[in-house]
């Protein structure tokens, strides 16, 4: 059944160049799915933050698909962990594009914390239910980051707020699904595992010579590829170490590393890059390892293809959508063993899987696959099978739209819902005193006076 549905990204636009510090796997996830769906016959708008002047109001980006962008703060880039305090405006200016356009939507999907914090207001006052898929989670991060996490304090008790509002949690792996169940006492019957996908129209083998020729890499090298947003957590330090400790073994031998806010790479608009070509240097390995900047979406598969391993080792990863790329290119992947890519890659068979911060385990691994072409070759083709299996897109999508239809069907029997009433009274951002807790007041700064609804 064709639904109306309202995507909530509130960092993450489907519109956005991706490899910077906040693009990256949330803005193709919104992207990838929401085209998807749109395919099947839903309707999708896709809510974010308006963070250029020049950005209109809303835009018609493909067939079923709006992207809408709303004010919350000043509209200039501000980093993620700067935002909370500006998603009061956000759902008031959200419920005041939904009145304005009388539209009735069926569901909400909300992505990151700050995003369900917003569909929870909207649930409250237009009785629409909401999913979340939460991307990362804050308790885990910390367990990782400890102090060097900059997130408020608040955002714990916001993800437990999230987490008992929501209709259903999407937890992107089985990992995911228990950190949720270990780290915030949730409840299995709510939680539903939606990994990832691919978009096989994009990502696809191509025969590597001429994808190194057109990329001016030589045919003789052995390139590993990491590819992806330039923050700490990704570990590409420690591909940089594992390429040290392979100095002598592997020869000639390349590190490509694609990513970062400019499309020349530039170390003061993208400091982990700066910090990155330092451990280079200490570790004398600069003259073998390639910082490209970000690239366009359409130029990835090329460097998939140019490469005879890709690499990718965060400490942290809630799902990870490189992997499945690099793997629809066929090429192995070698991972840290740790949340979506322990889902995705199957060691032994499609890559290997190490400890995150082991650059010589690592570095054993890629020796290891480097020295043998017939299980190169082997995995190259174990990878591709299992990607076209589980996950494209398409077959996401079917799973995340037989999870609406659940929630839907739920919500009809918990309440009588008529879709062709916006509402029933005037809605003062003031109102949010009384559907949130007390304690989420002194982050948000609830100051914002403006009606969502004329009187």
């Amino acid at each position: 059944m064709k639904k109306r549905i309202a995507f909530i990204s509130e960092h993450a636009s489907p519109l956005a160049l991706l490899g910077g510090v906040d693009n990256g796997g949330q803005n193709v996830y919104v992207a990838e799915l929401a085209r998807e769906l749109a395919k099947s016959g839903h309707i999708i708008d896709v809510y974010t933050r308006k963070y250029e002047a020049d950005q209109p109001e809303a835009i018609h980006w493909l067939p079923g698909i709006r992207v809408i962008h709303i004010k919350a703060g000043p509209v200039v880039f501000i980093e993620k962990e700067h935002l909370l305090q500006y998603m009061h405006e956000f759902a008031d200016n959200m419920l005041d594009f939904i009145n304005r356009e009388r539209i009735c939507y069926d569901l909400v999907h909300a992505n990151f914390f700050m995003s369900g914090l917003v569909a929870s207001i909207i649930k409250k006052v237009l009785h629409i239910p909401y999913v979340i898929t939460f991307h990362a989670l804050g308790l885990v991060r910390k367990a990782y980051q400890k102090e060097n996490d900059r997130f408020p304090e608040e955002r714990i008790s916001i993800e437990k707020y999230i987490i008992e509002e929501a209709d259903r949690v999407v937890a992107e792996c089985s990992q995911d699904k228990h950190d949720l169940m270990s780290y915030y006492h949730a409840d299995a019957s709510k939680i539903a595992v939606v990994p990832c996908g691919f978009n096989p129209a994009e990502f696809y083998p191509i025969d590597k010579g001429m994808a190194r020729k057109q990329l001016g890499f030589s045919k003789d090298e052995k390139i590993l590829l990491q590819l992806g947003r330039l923050v700490p957590r990704k570990g590409i330090d420690n591909v940089i170490r594992a390429v040290a400790r392979l100095r002598n073994a592997v020869n000639p031998l390349r590190l490509v590393v694609v990513g970062g806010e400019t499309d020349e790479p530039d170390p003061v608009l993208t400091p982990e890059l700066g910090r990155l070509q330092q451990v280079a240097k200490e570790v004398q390995v600069e003259d073998k390892v390639i910082f490209t900047g970000r690239k366009r979406r359409e130029q990835l598969k090329y460097y998939y293809a140019a490469s005879d391993v890709f690499i990718t080792t965060p400490w942290y990863e809630p799902f990870g959508i490189t992997p499945l790329e690099a793997m629809a290119c066929g090429i192995p992947v070698i991972g840290a063993n740790v949340g979506g890519i322990k889902y995705s890659v199957v060691d032994g068979k499609t890559g290997y899987l190490v400890p995150p911060n082991d650059p010589a385990a690592l570095a054993g691994r890629i020796g290891h696959l480097l020295a043998n072409n017939r299980l190169l070759e082997k995995m190259k083709v174990n990878a591709l099978k299992r990607v076209h299996k589980y996950f494209t897109w398409g077959c996401i999508a079917q799973s995340m739209s037989r999870l609406y239809d659940t929630v839907l069907t739920e919500a009809q029997h918990a309440m009588t819902f008529n879709g062709r009433i916006w509402l029933k009274e005037n809605f003062s951002i003031k109102a949010i005193r009384n559907l949130l807790p007390e304690s989420f007041y002194a982050v948000l700064n609830v100051q914002y006076e403006k009606s969502c609804v004329p009187g």
